[in-house]
């Protein structure tokens, strides 16, 4: 059934050195929001969807239309707000003030659960941002790569001495976040099982690079993986079935995984997880005419997954959730120790968190493939991490980009400010055909209130305190963010999280310059103080020798 939001157009962002709004500064997020859209990028353009189920660039046709139309004629003295995918008012700011300004699905505590949030979306009230598609800084599944590569290679440091060569991952779900899984794995250096229901989307992840090949059957799959061994390689694959009967098909049998995770959409049980032994068909039409049954037939599904995956642990093999909330949802449906195993954030990356590190993307507005070349190429002499060249040129060689070019990779609060200025000195010199975008995921230390996922398991048990990232979108707003949002729900669903993004436009001025060293080194402050004030020594330590930093007791603030 075709949504009353479904709309026909194609979407793509402008390219070239020329505006088609009153200057960079409201072009950049016109061109980000275009390219949310692009086919390229977005699950579903027709319905301004763009991943995790149900993720919005805008909450209709008409409120994309007037954002586009605002933004074209906005001054940079001005700032528009957007009211969960709809416009609301431009106010009358200045010129380092924020040109947008984004609230997606926020409710207040009591009211925010998932009923209450499909009732008022059902009224036209509300939107789902997700966490970058109703920000406009998606870039496609290259967007999560990074993180997962850097989760996978943890994993393999933790358990396997370092080395996942030889070794199989086996996970679910090829939708615009899972879809990183199998290129991630590989890069990783480990083969990867990939179980996913439409085959439309195993078809696309091949198209795009991200997924290697395609079995017809389980046992096909396995046959794969095992010849890639015997070779000294690592492979990927795509197989079309439910997660959970293929987990327990495995189980059944006598190869077994090394490691297992799972990146459905079973944070939105109504949307994003299909039901064991229904079709596609059959669910597009139940979920119409009984959400509350799909529901329930989803969350039932989704226990005999986690059932298998503990399981699979009690097998002695390494197991984690990659942060969509399944274990919550297996929980609430009756499997008491869904939590027996750790969410990916607590086990593998909150060291990094602790160290300052996060995601830094950036995106070439020209549209032309040889700024991210040359700016890729400067960085390699300016960022201090030794990996970032290996990765760079894995990223070249793997990573097909989707829309606009754009490049990520994690880095720490030194390495983030020196990146970006070198990127706006670029664009000063002509060294690149048109501004660039600096962004990040809302996946980051300080910026994400998550119990499930990024704030699970928090030293000093802070686990549900949402101030954090509201003091993270505060803190860009004050530092000048060519954009910014501020979410509710995006990756674990409504009532699970909290959290914030933003953008920079590096458009070559002194100005862009300032904006660019203070929003870059504060959004990583904050991450930092999130994490020493809970207690991390290593936290502690990073405050000290990267910011201006004075612990509590000497009566002081820390700060930037």
């Amino acid at each position: 059934m075709i949504s009353k939001k479904a709309n026909q157009r194609i979407v793509r962002a402008a390219r070239g050195p020329e505006c088609t709004a009153r200057s960079w500064q409201t072009e950049a997020p016109l061109r980000m929001l275009m390219n949310n859209l692009d086919p390229e990028v977005a699950e579903n353009p027709e319905e301004l969807i763009v991943y995790g189920g149900r993720g919005r660039a805008a909450r209709n046709w008409e409120a994309f239309d007037r954002i586009v139309g605002t933004l074209r004629e906005m001054s940079d003295e001005e700032t528009l707000l957007i009211q969960s995918g709809k416009p609301v008012g431009v106010l009358k700011t200045h010129a380092d003030a924020p040109r947008v300004m984004i609230a997606n699905s926020n409710l207040v505590g009591k009211w925010a659960t998932t009923e209450v949030f499909d009732e008022l979306e059902r009224q036209g009230l509300i939107m789902f941002g997700q966490m970058t598609a109703g920000s406009w800084t998606f870039i496609g599944s290259q967007g999560i790569v990074g993180g997962t590569f850097e989760t996978f290679v943890e994993a393999g440091r933790q358990h396997f001495g370092g080395d996942l060569s030889g070794k199989w991952l086996l996970t679910g779900g090829l939708g615009g976040m899972g879809g990183a899984q199998p290129l991630a794995g590989v890069m990783a250096g480990c083969s990867v099982l990939a179980v996913e229901m439409r085959a439309s989307r195993i078809a696309r992840r091949i198209e795009s690079g991200y997924l290697e090949r395609q079995a017809e059957t389980l046992g096909d799959a396995l046959e794969m993986i095992r010849q890639a061994k015997a070779r000294g390689e690592a492979v990927s694959v795509g197989i079309v079935g439910n997660a959970a009967e293929v987990y327990e098909q495995i189980l059944e049998g006598d190869m077994l995984p090394d490691l297992v995770t799972d990146q459905t959409a079973a944070h939105d049980p109504l949307h994003g997880y299909i039901p064991a032994g229904w079709t596609l068909a059959e669910w597009e039409k139940q979920r119409e005419n009984d959400p509350t049954g799909t529901i329930k037939a989803a969350k039932a599904t989704m226990a005999r997954q986690v059932r298998a995956m503990l399981a699979f642990r009690d097998r002695g093999i390494p197991v984690f959730d990659y942060g969509n909330n399944i274990r919550q949802m297996a929980l609430e449906s009756g499997i008491e120790n869904a939590f027996d195993f750790p969410g990916f954030i607590q086990q593998y990356i909150r060291p990094q968190f602790c160290r300052g590190r996060t995601q830094f993307r950036w995106v070439a507005l020209s549209g032309e493939v040889e700024d991210i070349r040359v700016t890729s190429a400067e960085l390699k002499n300016v960022v201090k991490d030794q990996a970032f060249t290996r990765w760079i040129d894995m990223a070249e060689s793997r990573i097909k980009f989707q829309g606009l070019p754009s490049r990520s990779y994690w880095m720490g609060l030194q390495d983030r400010v020196a990146a970006g200025l070198a990127l706006n000195r670029m664009v000063a010199e002509g060294k690149v055909a048109a501004p660039i975008v600096v962004t990040r995921d809302h996946i980051s230390s300080g910026s994400v209130a998550s119990p499930n996922r990024e704030s699970e398991g928090m030293l000093d048990g802070s686990d549900a305190i949402a101030d954090w990232p509201m003091l993270n979108a505060l803190s860009a707003c004050a530092s000048g963010a060519t954009w910014m949002s501020l979410h509710h729900g995006g990756g674990v669903g409504i009532g699970y999280s909290q959290h914030a993004g933003f953008a920079c436009v590096a458009d070559g001025s002194e100005a862009a310059a300032r904006r660019i060293a203070r929003v870059l080194g504060n959004d990583s402050s904050v991450a930092i103080f999130r994490h020493a004030d809970a207690g991390y020594e290593q936290a502690a330590k990073t405050a000290r020798d990267e910011c201006i930093w004075r612990p509590y007791e000497s009566a002081t603030f820390p700060r930037a």
